[in-house]
């Protein structure tokens, strides 16, 4: 109690109104059940603002997504108002070039397709009827036309009546009631992330939007069926991946056209489309061999804005933010001495200031980007900035942070004053109390300085000793940063009564891409320094860390160190968890599906380099391993094969080391069904609480 709460009149102390007490810290179920906010968009005007909220039913295991409207004129505390109807699901809003109209996507009515609303509220109607589901769509520029992305066979193209969705939806169909199960391929990309190859491409349609009182489109014109590549990209590309030209006369579209390369290429190139369909595609960035990504439009249609790689083969190199005049062809980098990589970007109403997101140092700001000078000003940081849009003199966006998951915020374009418009999840859950947290540095491996992240548990008491959970991050080119993670999330650690300890070793991103570099052929030098080195200064730097109960865990490069540490630096763990990680990185060189991964990672092919693939491999070690160990491992993990995570296990049993398999059917790389998530959390709180209790 502070000074001044004491010397309050009692009168009036006890006429204050009682806050709630946080009596418990965060659990699964609350992370599984906390509502999602998402997809800020704004009116032309940036007078309204539409996002999409996801809450989830625990007990009837369904989940619902409702679009809702905020008035941003108002200055009143009314909450949000839903627009949707109820027991409607739907998703990825845009209001129309006038602003009375939102559209977005929804499966309604069996198939996801395009429906759109008044702004204001009422009766959705269904714009489009397509066999096959819309996976993304853009509005042309005057709101008489969308271009929408669906899977189809390229065959289709020539179906007798011309209905390249229901030829394609027959086809699937009659493989369905086929009695064969067996599938011929003749090239790799076999199965890529979670799914196996049917032999559709995900293209780029335009219809045109139905007037009022019209039927739904049933007819679109393809417009990228040229191109042997998926648009938007595989499997986590989006309506971002492609842009309209301002007055509607094309489309530039992001897409990867290999062949047979694919599995090991990373040549994006950015293509301009005719939306008519009649002119063939034109490939705007052949020159660049690495991956051109993102295209923006300047208001005045002259200069396309994009991001660009400038290796091929490497997937997380530095983004560059480049300017293409499409007038002369004249391509310059915008700020090429900022030493970051921008994950999306905007551009603002005089058409040379970019706004864009970009790691930095265990951080996800938002920067404005003079597209003239390469000036950056950072506007919004102390958390991670997840999404945003860009309106009318209004910046609408989405920053969360490791006490809270996304929340909405309304400014202006100088970020003068973040309004909130719903709520963090320390007011939607009063009685939780989260980990307090706090940055800090070290010394690291080649003199270098490391960063990482503490997390005190939840009932933290000064002269307390807590239990530590050692979280080493995925990637590995990643960050265990300032964010919320509805998996990997330190805040259902510390809601354990555990501290938690988090070091972005060097591969980190955020730190400069010579930093992130620094891993690729070092898999375990130096990371595993900086680990143990961090590991020793966050105990000297925070004496409630009780490092004789300490337990060490990962996912995917995580799980791989996890395994590393197993035969390299064994002596601190009570305990790990290796969730999905790679066990033999000679065979996972083989049986994983993105080859440019591996090859970029260990300078070539497994026959090319076998030394460097067997240099820091945990299968060559296995005869050191003594301590217990947690595997999880999802069947329909492609990128880093089930068999991983099964010879894993195996060489723990085989040598009589408590272990156990948490094994599912139906989750990929993560695990995302609420009810798999739960007893993820339960079965891996129950290891961390045998081992090195609570």
């Amino acid at each position: 109690m502070s000074l001044r709460t004491a010397l309050l009149p009692l009168c009036l102390a006890a006429a204050l109104p009682l806050p709630a007490l946080a009596e418990r810290g965060l659990e699964a179920r609350d992370l599984a059940t906390l509502p999602r906010v998402s997809s800020p968009a704004l009116s032309p005007d940036g007078g309204r603002l539409v996002f999409a909220e996801r809450r989830y039913d625990l007990e009837a295991d369904k989940a619902e997504t409702a679009l809702y409207l905020r008035d941003l004129r108002t200055r009143d505390a009314r909450p949000p108002q839903r627009i949707t109807p109820e027991g409607w699901s739907v998703g990825s809003p845009t209001f129309s070039p006038d602003g009375a109209t939102v559209y977005f996507l929804s499966g309604k009515q069996g198939s996801q397709q395009l429906y759109a609303m008044p702004a204001a509220g009422g009766e959705p109607r269904q714009l489009t009827d397509f066999a096959l589901d819309i996976g993304s769509y853009r509005l042309s520029p005057d709101g008489s036309r969308v271009a929408f992305s669906a899977e189809t066979f390229a065959d289709c193209a020539q179906a007798a009546d011309g209905d390249v969705f229901a030829c394609t939806r027959s086809r699937l169909d009659a493989r369905e009631a086929g009695k064969a199960s067996g599938v011929v391929y003749d090239q790799l990309f076999v199965r890529h992330w979670d799914t196996w190859n049917d032999g559709r491409r995900s293209r780029l349609y335009v219809a045109a939007l139905p007037a009022a009182g019209a039927a739904a489109a049933r007819t679109a014109t393809a417009v990228s069926q040229a191109l042997d590549g998926d648009i938007p990209s595989k499997p986590f590309g989006d309506a971002g991946d492609y842009a309209w030209a301002p007055d509607g006369s094309a489309i530039v579209a992001s897409v990867k056209v290999a062949g047979r390369e694919e599995p090991w290429s990373t040549n994006f190139d950015l293509y301009r489309l005719d939306p008519a369909g009649a002119a063939a595609p034109v490939n705007l960035t052949e020159a660049n061999p690495a991956w051109d990504a993102g295209p923006v439009f300047a208001p005045d249609g002259r200069t396309l804005y994009y991001r660009a790689m400038k290796r091929p083969g490497f997937e997380a190199d530095r983004y560059a933010l480049m300017a293409l005049d499409l007038a002369s062809g004249r391509v310059r980098e915008i700020a090429p001495d900022w030493d970051r990589s921008p994950s999306s970007v905007a551009v603002g109403e005089d058409g040379a200031t970019l706004y864009v997101a970009a790691q930095d140092t265990g951080e996800y700001p938002l920067f404005r980007v003079d597209a003239t000078t390469g000036e950056v000003t950072r506007l919004v940081g102390d958390g991670s900035v997840s999404a945003f849009d860009l309106a009318g003199g209004t910046l609408a966006l989405t920053r969360n942070s490791m006490r809270t998951g996304d929340v909405l915020y309304a400014t202006t374009p100088e970020a003068a004053e973040l309004r909130a418009i719903t709520p963090d999840a320390s007011e939607r859950l009063p009685d939780v109390r989260f980990g307090d947290y706090e940055q800090f540095s070290f010394r690291g491996a080649h003199g270098n300085t490391v960063h990482g992240y503490v997390v005190k548990p939840w009932n933290y008491r000064e002269g307390g000793r807590y239990p530590v959970a050692f979280l080493i991050h995925g990637g590995p080119q990643g960050s265990f940063g300032d964010g919320w993670s509805t998996r990997w999330n330190p805040q259902t650690y510390a809601g354990q009564g555990y501290a938690v300890v988090m070091i972005d070793f060097h591969g980190s991103t955020g730190y400069g891409q010579a930093f992130t570099d620094a891993i690729s052929g070092d898999w375990g030098g130096a990371p595993l320094e900086d680990l143990k080195r961090g590991w020793t200064a966050a105990q000297r730097e925070y004496p409630f860390l009780d490092g004789d109960r300490a337990c060490a865990l990962g996912a995917s490069y995580g799980g791989y160190m996890v395994n590393w540490i197993a035969g390299q630096w064994n002596e601190p763990w009570k305990c790990l968890v290796n969730h999905n990680g790679v066990f033999d990185t000679r065979s996972m060189g083989l049986v994983t599906e993105e080859l440019w991964f591996t090859e970029w990672e260990n300078g070539g092919t497994v026959y090319d380099r076998p030394e460097a693939y067997e240099q820091f491999n945990p299968a060559r070690h296995i005869d050191r391993w003594r301590v217990p160990m947690l595997v999880v491992a999802g069947q329909n993990d492609f990128r880093v094969p089930i068999d991983q995570s099964l010879s894993t296990f195996t060489a723990l049993q085989r040598q009589g080391i408590p272990s156990r398999l948490l094994y599912f059917s139906d989750e990929n790389h993560w695990v995302l069904k609420p009810h798999n998530s739960l007893l993820w959390h339960d079965t891996v709180n129950a290891w961390l609480k045998q081992h090195i209790g609570s």
